[in-house]
């Protein structure tokens, strides 16, 4: 057993607890609140839960329209768990497949490469491309990885800080901490890397994860690599009926154990007397009496119901590049034609320092990619389910994202850039070998840094505030609001961060606040891999 972590928790009461917003954070802090006994209300100004793990309805499909990749699935089991729902049961609503390859990596220079979890499979693919003393590098790199995951996930990861002073709280913390440092954790993601393999091409593949963390692979910290551990070797899975069936199944789990879900109600306001918020007032004029409030909204919406109650202001925050977004459809016959059939591929530029150097710069100098990197995302490769006719014609989903400065990096238009660069980056693709995708592909959906703003993301970004050094671990926004005796925050703006196992974590982690700490097994033994 890991020692007990204790940190600050609400104080009495804590019976009536409400939620602003069903995204993962929510609906992950819900079930675990639930689980233990509060009574629970989740309000929701969507029609439908899921927040950036959500779904667009077309008229004769539906494609999801947020995060496309899944790693560590048993987190959502977990959550699951805590009101009893069995994943495993008969009639399952949470089906996972593993994907492999996880994803199909091509060049500038014309090779490729499929990203394997398992070791065996993902070293004999390097020797093929890369060469066997490249296959030897690679086998130590991963274990690397693993070590900094190992080192990092209980302790830094799915853990409450209630200031830096936690990093050394305890022996065993130090001795977290100390593993970490002899690892190299606080140096360079980049440059640890680039010690231990040489191939460029390999090297893309276990930095590229440094984007989800807001930052060029050149200036994250190496503890990042946690994330190219989830998704080089703990493997990328994908629910049955899609992405959105996490947030679905966890609704329709929390709802059947007892709490109320309410969509469609935008919360307006928020009653607060005595450093503690009493009601939850929604647009519609409906009040919601609670002795905690969770609120789990994007940060600068959380702001605006916090900042007429106290006097304390948020710090400045560096927000992470954005992103273009294009969903729609293609016909099957013009995709089975393309140079590789995978759910996931990556299809990167020559230019990579540059890239990064594009998207991450200060304020007012960033650029859209000159030698754009694009992820392709085909769902129906793993569930058939996905695919249906239209006019005649089978067609499957198609989602592209193509990274993109946020709009404090570069204020562009986007009313007026954008459908000029959709049709740059799908013309660019198809000189790429994507053939028939600019007449093929029927573009039902566009996501721009301006649809993010009006959604209420910080700087027209969905990854919310970047992974720096001052926006880490301890050093991140704490989940108990300043100035409140009863407000806990989640999601990814604050502790531990961006991404779907994160966001989930911070769920738990909000929940934690309220009912109190927990001695922690490690998830070493069933999370890490050799």
């Amino acid at each position: 057993m890991a020692d007990v972590h204790r940190t600050r928790t609400v104080s009495s009461p804590t019976d009536r607890v409400v939620i602003v917003g069903a995204g993962l954070a929510g609906l992950s802090a819900g079930l675990y609140l639930r689980g233990a006994g509060r009574d629970v209300t989740i309000l929701e100004s969507n029609g439908s839960v899921g927040g950036r793990v959500g779904v667009y309805q077309g008229s004769d499909y539906s494609i999801d329209n947020g995060a496309t990749v899944l790693t560590m699935p048993e987190l959502v089991e977990d959550a699951l768990a805590a009101v009893g729902a069995d994943p495993d049961s008969t009639n399952p609503k949470f089906v996972v497949h593993k994907l492999d390859p996880t994803y199909h990596a091509r060049f500038a220079d014309g090779t490729a490469l499929d990203v394997h979890a398992d070791p065996e499979d993902m070293a004999a693919e390097v020797s093929r491309v890369c060469g066997p003393e490249e296959a030897q590098r690679y086998r130590a790199l991963r274990r690397w990885l693993n070590r900094i995951f190992d080192a990092e996930f209980d302790r830094f990861m799915d853990a409450d800080f209630d200031s830096p002073l936690g990093l050394v709280n305890s022996r065993e913390a130090v001795k977290d901490l100390s593993r970490l440092v002899a690892l190299g954790g606080f140096g360079k993601l980049g440059g640890q890397v680039d010690r231990k393999i040489r191939d460029p091409r390999l090297r893309r593949i276990f930095t590229f994860q440094a984007l989800y963390a807001g930052v060029a692979p050149s200036r994250a910290l190496a503890v990042y690599g946690a994330i190219a551990h989830m998704d080089t070797s703990l493997g990328v899975y994908f629910p049955e009926g899609g992405m959105r069936t996490i947030a679905e199944s966890m609704a329709d789990a929390f709802t059947e154990a007892g709490g109320i879900l309410h969509l469609g109600r935008t919360v307006e306001r928020l009653e607060v007397s005595d450093r503690r918020v009493r009601a939850v007032h929604t647009r519609d004029g409906e009040s919601f009496d609670c002795d905690v409030a969770v609120l789990t909204s994007d940060m600068a919406v959380t702001d605006s119901l916090l900042r007429p109650h106290t006097r304390l202001r948020p710090r400045p925050v560096r927000t992470s590049p954005s992103a273009v977004v294009i969903h729609g459809t293609v016909s099957s016959a013009v995709a089975d034609g393309w140079p590789a059939q995978r759910h996931h591929m990556i299809d990167f530029g020559e230019a990579w320092k540059r890239t990064f150097a594009e998207i991450t710069a200060r304020r007012g100098r960033g650029q859209l990619m000159s030698d754009p990197s694009l992820l392709l995302t085909r769902p129906a490769q793993t569930d058939p389910s996905l695919v249906f006719s239209r006019d005649g014609r089978i067609r499957e989903p198609l989602s592209v994202l193509a990274p993109c400065p946020n709009l404090d990096s570069a204020p562009l238009d986007w009313a007026v850039l954008g459908p000029a660069y959709v049709r740059e980056i799908i013309l660019t693709l198809q000189e790429r070998g994507y053939t028939g995708l600019v007449e093929g592909f029927d573009i039902d959906h566009v996501d721009t840094p301006q649809t993010w703003l009006e959604k209420g993301m910080a700087a027209g970004s969905p990854f919310a505030a970047a992974h720096t050094f001052t926006q880490t671990g301890p050093f991140r926004r704490k989940n108990l609001a300043r100035g409140f005796d009863n407000v806990v925050l989640a999601g990814s703006g604050t502790v531990p961060g961006v991404g779907v196992p994160t966001v989930l974590l911070s769920g738990r982690l909000a929940a934690e606040r309220i009912t109190g700490t927990r001695e922690r097994a490690s998830a070493v033994g069933t999370r890490a891999s050799n």
